[in-house]
């Protein structure tokens, strides 16, 4: 994996229950060799309405990235910025946005 896939900065949306919430993201991934599978974490810029979600409990959410599939996503508490912490296992969110090269950080 090269150093651009490892990273994201961009926007995506969450998808809630009560339907999208679009933001601004930072995350990273790493492979762990003997889970065999990718772990990727990061945080979203400051939101008011998802910091009150997330406050109020919620803690699942699929994410989208431009040009990639859905995925699952966990939420944690926010952050002394309004951001929320978002992560995950498997194929990073926007590994999918690859061939297009957006959204990557350079």
């Amino acid at each position: 994996m090269s150093t651009d896939e490892e990273e994201y900065r961009g926007p995506a949306t969450l998808q809630l229950d009560d339907g999208p919430v679009p933001v601004e993201i930072r995350m990273s991934a790493r492979f762990e060799p003997i889970e065999g599978r990718f772990r990727w974490a990061g945080r979203t810029g400051p939101h008011d309405v998802l910091r009150e979600r997330v406050g109020g409990g919620l803690r699942k959410a699929t994410i989208v990235v431009p040009g990639s599939p859905e995925t699952a996503v966990k939420l944690s508490d926010p952050d002394p910025w309004g951001g929320i912490r978002i992560s995950g296992t498997g194929t990073p969110p926007w590994f999918g946005s690859a061939e297009e090269g957006a959204g990557h950080a350079g």
